[in-house]
């Protein structure tokens, strides 16, 4: 029997529970991994509360980026083999399968080899958030110069935007509500900090661009808030949209957008996932970043093993976090 993590009911994080379950053989396709790290998301968060777009079915098992260790392989698989060390992506739906637990099955297509020279805890806190944030790259181009507003930007995409923002040459403009991390963000790259309720947000960000505007935003959050992010925009921004922490509706920003030609588009880390060389092309890049330095995942805080579950996800809902919040198996 081995342990794993399930919910029998949807709720906060004390509706995890520890279930001993016989995992069995892989089937065609799949691989069974002793798990090693998994990283948290927001979206496992929403899930298990019944806030995500899809409702789970109940007993649902839960947890979808991590790292682990090949133990068998299912009929078909011949990228990999029993002893590899392997980073599981979130490239499923929520329930479908599950890592939160001992050992799991997943198949082997969503499966990467671990970078060399990234302990545990950092090749769990990799895939999602460089993936999420690639639309800076992907889609808005970014470039020498141009602002990019990241609000949320303690979150471990946030800190992602941060730094392929300064990679490509781009100015960083983190947003974050308070100035308490501030400094904390200034020290892991942010050329700019905005504490959105303590100043005005495009006052600051027409002064750091010199009147001209930002790129483009990067926005996990939605809500009426959308409205100021698109008044700083430049002219032919991009306001993406790849979230809904607000809890609110989301409505379209019309005239600031119409007066500059700027665009709103929402975002999905699948958009590039569904599509394999566009998948290829930004892999290639992430682990060119790792390997030079530039992309560098930050860890919040490192919670070890199955039981501790409970709290590391109250921990990140608290929103105390700067940085992906791991936790070790």
């Amino acid at each position: 029997m081995t342990r794993i993590v399930r919910f029998h009911e949807t709720g906060g994080p004390a509706v995890l529970r520890i279930d001993d379950e016989q995992v069995g053989d892989p089937g065609p396709g799949e691989v069974r991994i002793r798990v090693s790290a998994v990283g948290l998301n927001r979206a496992e968060a929403m899930y298990r509360a019944g806030k995500y777009p899809v409702q789970p079915q109940l007993p649902s098992r839960i947890g979808y980026e991590g790292v682990g260790t090949v133990l068998a392989l299912g009929q078909g698989v011949e990228r990999y083999a029993v002893g590899d060390r392997v980073c599981v992506l979130p490239m499923i739906h929520q329930g479908d399968y599950g890592i939160w637990a001992e050992e799991a099955i997943v198949p082997a297509r969503i499966l990467l080899p671990a970078p060399a020279g990234l302990s545990d805890a950092q090749a769990a806190a990799i895939w999602m958030q460089y993936f999420t944030a690639y639309a800076i790259i992907e889609v808005a181009d970014v470039g020498i110069g141009d602002g990019v507003i990241v609000p949320a930007a303690s979150s471990s995409v946030g800190i992602a935007a941060i730094q392929l923002a300064n990679w490509a040459g781009a100015v960083s403009i983190a947003a974050t509500r308070t100035s308490a991390k501030a400094a904390a963000l200034k020290a892991l790259g942010a050329a700019h900090v905005v504490a959105t309720q303590e100043e005005d947000l495009v006052e600051r960000v027409m002064q750091i661009t010199g009147g001209q505007g930002a790129r483009c935003a990067f926005d996990p959050v939605g809500g009426p808030y959308v409205d100021t992010l698109a008044r700083a925009l430049a002219e032919r921004g991009i306001l993406f949209v790849y979230g809904g922490l607000s809890g609110e509706p989301t409505p379209y920003p019309h005239w600031p957008m119409a007066f500059k030609g700027c665009s709103m588009r929402g975002w999905v880390t699948s958009e590039i996932w569904n599509h394999p060389h566009r998948f290829d092309a930004a892999r290639r890049r992430i682990l060119a970043g790792l390997e030079g330095g530039q992309l560098q995942p930050v860890i919040a805080k490192t919670f070890t093993g199955l039981d501790s579950l409970v709290e590391a996800n109250a921990y990140l809902e608290s929103n105390q976090q700067v940085g992906k919040v791991v936790v070790t198996i």
